[in-house]
């Protein structure tokens, strides 16, 4: 069974890169980007990769972030 879950944190984001989860991004309630894989984050900005070479740049503290994680 998988869940949705938020990215939070530092470690949240990490997590999700490390292990290649995809992510959906949210932005004013509306999905922005879906099936990304996180590529290098800071604490204003993530980039998510959706392509070989499509990366996308959102800010960090206007959107959301969820990804489906196995429980």
């Amino acid at each position: 069974m998988a869940h949705n879950m938020r990215l939070l944190t530092d470690d949240d984001f990490q997590d999700a890169m490390d292990r290649r989860y995809l992510v959906r991004v949210f932005k004013n309630d509306h999905i922005v980007d879906s099936d990304a894989v996180i590529s290098r984050f800071d604490d204003t900005l993530i980039v998510v990769q959706t392509r070989v070479s499509e990366l996308t740049y959102h800010d960090r503290k206007s959107c959301e972030f969820f990804t489906m994680k196995k429980r």
